[in-house]
């Protein structure tokens, strides 16, 4: 009788912690605010550059310009949740910034915020300046000025952090995400072009031109460093976890966008530095001449990472959805405007018709990987943030907050 007077509350103890309610802070809404991760702005990225290249198509159609229109507005919609439930989260939790910032990972996704705003950058400049005029035109130059500064802030800053972090890791923990803050800066050295071709002040355009060559160089070979030493890792320790497969597309990333954005550099150059006196007489077409011929170097460089980062996939055949997979749109996508973009400047039939098969690839990988992110959200385990398990020490205080 003694025994079961004794098993009887440890039972009821035991049921009782089952039964516990979790802290606040994991539960509802707070949940998915604690584990919103900047990864989250690689939809905008991924559904900003089918907006690009539905607007842009070298065989295009009236239809497809509105369907452009509408993503446009959607990718809008998506950039402003986003950035707001990002700003609640390190405003209900500003702790979880600085775990974020250090985390060998999460802090790569930082890159994310200021390409996936370049693309609404880019498409502005295609729909809304010429309807709305100048005014838009100098607005939308404002806000390609801070998306550069940012891009440096972090194309700089986060491979400083990694340096300088205390962990220590190895070459076979490295993956290409590595490259996702350095293309940051390759992205919005394209974006200016695009934005200098609508600025009506030449001498501004000249200016906007001269720190998109400058971001240029600070991204590309920045790129070209971190590719090989990612090739070396996958020499060395073979292909990364299944989780992070997907990341073998992020080398077209750089090889894509350096290519698309020195080619627009020189035809914009070609125009605007005549206007201004600037090297000398013929010095534009030399610009446009020499990023043609990169941009075609490139092109068949980001060739090669195209065909094994497929190959890859086809020999691993399953691997389990994350928001990595959103690395399989924005590479392939910027990869396909530089391929559109030389169907137009050689001019070559042969480029514009895979740069249009490309451009279908990309609309229905995104429309997989949107269908995919939606079941996510309906399930609720697509909000995960590694970097919170280094918030031990910290949950008491974040409780109390919660």
């Amino acid at each position: 009788m003694s025994v079961c007077n004794q098993t009887r509350p440890d039972s009821g103890n035991q049921r009782h912690a089952e039964q516990a309610p979790l802290p606040k802070h994991d539960r509802g809404w707070r949940r998915v605010i604690r584990n919103f991760t900047p990864a989250w702005f690689s939809v905008n990225m991924g559904t900003g550059i089918v907006s690009i290249l539905l607007n842009t198509l070298p065989y295009n159609a009236r239809w497809l310009y509105y369907l452009s229109i509408i993503v446009f507005v959607l990718n809008v919609v998506l950039f402003t949740m986003i950035l707001a439930t990002t700003l609640l989260r390190y405003l209900l939790y500003p702790e979880i910034f600085r775990v974020m910032l250090n985390h060998p990972v999460q802090s790569l996704f930082l890159g994310t915020f200021p390409m996936g705003l370049a693309t609404l950058i880019n498409m502005f400049c295609f729909v809304c300046v010429p309807s709305w005029g100048t005014g838009a035109a100098y607005f939308i130059w404002a806000i390609w000025i801070f998306d550069a500064v940012v891009s440096i802030l972090v194309a700089i800053g986060i491979p400083f952090l990694l340096t300088t972090n205390q962990s220590s890791s190895d070459l076979s923990s490295m993956t290409a995400a590595w490259l996702l803050p350095i293309v940051s800066c390759v992205v919005a050295a394209a974006s200016g072009a695009i934005v200098a071709d609508v600025l009506p002040n030449a001498q501004l355009a000249r200016a906007t031109i001269l720190a998109s060559y400058v971001l240029w160089g600070i991204g590309v070979p920045f790129a070209f460093m971190v590719i090989c030493v990612y090739l070396q890792r996958l020499m060395f320790h073979k292909l990364p976890p299944k989780a992070m497969l997907v990341s073998v597309f992020l080398p077209l990333g750089p090889l894509g966008q350096g290519g698309f954005g020195i080619q627009r550099l020189g035809k914009v150059s070609q125009k605007v530095f005549p206007q201004t006196n600037t090297f000398g007489p013929n010095t534009g077409d030399i610009f446009y001449s020499v990023g043609s011929m990169i941009g075609l170097l490139m092109w068949a460089f980001g060739l090669v990472w195209l065909t094994f980062a497929i190959a890859t996939l086809l020999v691993t055949k399953k691997f389990p959805f994350n928001m990595g997979w959103w690395a399989l749109t924005f590479p392939l996508g910027v990869f396909t405007t530089c391929t559109c973009t030389l169907g137009r400047d050689l001019p070559s039939q042969f480029f514009s018709v895979l740069g249009t098969i490309f451009s279908v690839a990309v609309a229905l990988m995104w429309l997989l990987v949107s269908f995919h992110t939606l079941k996510g959200i309906v399930r609720g385990d697509i909000f995960v943030a590694p970097c919170l398990k280094d918030l031990r020490v910290s949950e008491p205080h974040i409780d109390e907050k919660a």
